[in-house]
């Protein structure tokens, strides 16, 4: 668990410039910052799994294929429904946290399923 929540901290705050942020929750050309962003956190998902327990590489696809379902949901809510801090949206804080449980609930599901076939 706090090998995925370092990767989760390095590759969602540390490594995702402005493009990635912004441009993933755009209406239109959202998929190429979508796309970086959650190769950021494949690259560094591989890397650490690898170092540590290099037989659940895969376990880095999986959490590449779910950030990418997330973040692209909680794009098409930002865009669809002007889910944004420059609208003042009153939902944009819990749209952000509930993104940010999705994707801690990911690496402890994900600590889990590796703790038991370890």
């Amino acid at each position: 668990m706090l090998l995925l929540t370092v990767k989760h901290i390095i590759a969602d705050f540390v490594l995702q410039s402005s493009w990635m942020a912004i441009g993933k929750d755009q209406k239109t050309g959202w998929a190429l910052p979508l796309l970086a962003h959650c190769l950021v956190h494949l690259a560094v998902a591989m890397t650490l799994i690898l170092l540590v327990a290099p037989k659940f590489w895969f376990v880095a696809v999986i959490d590449f294929v779910i950030h990418i379902t997330v973040d692209r949901a909680k794009g098409f809510c930002a865009s669809t429904f002007n889910v944004t801090q420059e609208h003042k949206h009153p939902w944009f804080w819990t749209l952000i946290g509930v993104d940010q449980a999705l994707h801690h609930l990911t690496g402890f599901g994900l600590a889990i399923f590796m703790a038991a076939n370890g």
